[in-house]
């Protein structure tokens, strides 16, 4: 056990050096990073996973998620960072980052996307991306594609111009390498197209017509969508209204900002919070307690202040890395973009978004 005023120190980051970095389009780098073989073993990962990374910018200590955008079967661990207004890691990256650096990198993490199927199968398998949403889907594409010899793939990817494409020459080369097995669809918002289909955002009209020409919904196996929640939301529902089974449809949000219906019910929890909680964490087999006042709203936050060190990276409840298990008590969460309804009926939080409503709680991150 140990207490407020003991230090703390989790061994979850490595120190591990940048072997390439590049430049994929005007606003997005690519990390190439250089795993020592003493931890291929804890890095390895599965296609869909995703990075934390870690740096110190100006002072404060700054986390973030990537997904990893090579395939397992590689032997690389590649991510894309896209440059975002206000974005400190990512503007770090693109402007600052070079071959030679070293970043603190945790394990793959991430439940996105599936395992492959046996060799003998046929899998018929859609895709649905935009922007830097294309990372983890150009993972899950290469490694099915390498181990299912008869799966074919049609990818939907949504952009706003030809030259802010990422991975096209990749894309591209892909198509040559499984000829007639990987079908690509440019789609561009804000660049004309000959074709009126591929012109503008995924719509209702647009998602229609698709699963009406290219999508045959009954009989694709699995679905893959990244992007915007609104995009994603209305894509499955379009395939399921197609006749495809909604729990075959897998998805991984880009959340920008709080919709009004999430603002709502984030409003809604804080006025459950109960102050001067007595919280337990248990990490690491250890336990760490202290008292969650006014000066915190969320759990994650509070232990953190109080010299816990705990898993975290986007602290908006998307990329499910500080999951945890309510052994006792309760919480509310403001939002939830990580976790399943299975999940959530088990007792698992993401504690950065989790709101304590009783005196009493115990959250285990051991799970």
């Amino acid at each position: 056990m140990y207490g407020l005023n003991d230090q703390v120190t989790v061994s979850r980051f490595h120190d591990i050096q940048l072997s390439d970095v590049y430049k994929e389009t005007n606003d997005t780098t690519v990390l190439t990073f250089d795993v020592p073989d003493e931890l291929k073993e804890e890095f390895r990962f599965r296609q869909g996973q995703f990075l934390t990374l870690r740096a110190r910018i100006n002072g404060e200590d700054v986390r973030r998620s990537y997904s990893l955008c090579s395939s397992p079967l590689d032997d690389e661990w590649k991510v894309a960072v896209k440059e975002i207004f206000d974005g400190k890691f990512s503007t770090y990256a693109n402007r600052e980052l070079k071959a030679g650096d070293r970043l603190q990198v945790a394990a793959p993490s991430g439940d996105f996307g599936i395992d492959c199927e046996a060799e003998s199968e046929a899998k018929n398998y859609i895709a649905f991306a935009a922007g830097s949403g294309i990372t983890p889907m150009l993972s899950i594409i290469k490694t099915h594609l390498a181990q299912e010899p008869h799966a074919k793939f049609k990818l939907f990817y949504l952009n706003r111009t030809v030259k802010s494409i990422i991975f096209k020459e990749e894309l591209e080369a892909l198509k040559n390498k499984y000829f007639n097995r990987l079908e690509v669809f440019y789609f561009l918002s804000r660049e004309h197209r000959d074709i009126p289909l591929f012109n503008g955002r995924f719509d209702q009209e647009k998602l229609q017509v698709l699963t009406q020409t290219l999508i045959n919904a009954p009989h694709t196996d699995h679905a893959f969508i990244c992007g915007p929640e609104e995009m994603i939301f209305l894509i499955r529902d379009e395939l399921v209204a197609a006749g495809m089974k909604k729990e075959n449809i897998h998805f991984e949000l880009f959340v920008s900002g709080l919709s009004e219906e999430d603002k709502a019910r984030a409003a809604k929890a804080l006025e459950k919070k109960v102050d001067g909680v007595d919280v337990t964490v248990i990490d690491g087999s250890k336990e760490f307690h202290f008292v969650l006042g006014e000066d915190h709203d969320n759990v994650l936050d509070a232990a953190i202040a109080a010299g816990a060190d705990l898993p975290f990276a986007c602290k908006g409840g998307v990329c499910s890395t500080c999951k945890c298990k309510v052994r006792e008590g309760s919480v509310e969460m403001k939002v939830n973009y990580a976790l399943t309804e299975e999940e959530v009926e088990k007792g698992f939080v993401l504690s950065c978004v989790s709101v304590p409503t009783s005196k009493k709680l115990v959250v285990d991150y051991d799970v």
